[in-house]
């Protein structure tokens, strides 16, 4: 049986990853995205299809998830950082929207579906949902919730079949990180701390996306599950 997962986010970084790894692992995907640009540089596979979205726009994530036939996985990917620019309330409130409500817009979205199937959500934390982050208080806080996000509605949809849990990357090789890569002293700080040494890629976080799930996680829900190369535990 072809399984169907939406991937917000999907076609760059992390979601990018996620996508990948679904699809290797036989699912139908579909990798969302609100950039058409970065839909038309995303090169997919023959088992994901590309589709705008934006998950701050209640009509939008209505009709998107309101046209799809059926629905086994979600994987929560869309997410924005404004590095140093936070603190200014405008910028603040639009980060929660697009992390925090916009992952809750979609979760209220799929459930039915997700119901219908006895399918799963995989939501995207962070290693910030942990430990504060001094030039991204958007970015922690909105990560921070998502992990209390996920919490509650596991437990609310267990008794639906809706198993829920999320990821938290730590320092992950994609676009959002460039500039700190790009930075020696930022870098070796940060690699010094990472007990592996190294960054991590959107494909080690999609493996992890992958089995949650999968039906080899079936008991497993309410889960936040690091992928940091041990940066939290040291």
């Amino acid at each position: 049986m072809t399984r169907t997962a939406v991937v917000t986010g999907g076609t760059g970084g992390i979601g990018g990853g996620v996508a990948k790894c679904l699809a290797d692992e036989g699912w139908e995907v579909v990798a969302a995205s609100v950039s058409q640009d970065e839909i038309d540089a995303f090169v997919p596979s023959p088992r994901i299809r590309t589709a705008l979205l934006d998950v701050t726009d209640d009509t939008s994530v209505r009709d998107f998830f309101g046209g799809l036939g059926q629905l086994y996985g979600l994987v929560n990917c869309a997410g924005i950082l404004r590095r140093g620019k936070e603190y200014a309330l405008d910028i603040f409130k639009r980060v929660i929207e697009v992390n925090l409500t916009g992952t809750m817009r979609c979760c209220l979205a799929a459930q039915p579906l997700l119901a219908r199937s006895g399918g799963a959500i995989v939501n995207t934390a962070s290693m910030l949902s942990f430990l504060g982050g001094p030039l991204v208080p958007a970015y922690s806080a909105s990560k921070g919730g998502v992990g209390q996000l996920t919490k509650s509605l596991a437990a609310k949809w267990a008794a639906d079949n809706v198993r829920v849990n999320a990821v938290a990357p730590g320092w992950i090789e994609t676009e959002m990180t460039d500039g700190l890569r790009e930075d020696r002293v930022r870098n070796d700080a940060l690699m010094s701390r990472t007990p592996m040494g190294r960054w991590g890629q959107p494909t080690e976080v999609g493996a992890l996306a992958a089995w949650l799930l999968s039906d080899a996680a079936s008991f497993v829900t309410g889960a936040i599950y690091p992928v940091d190369g041990g940066y939290l535990a040291n």
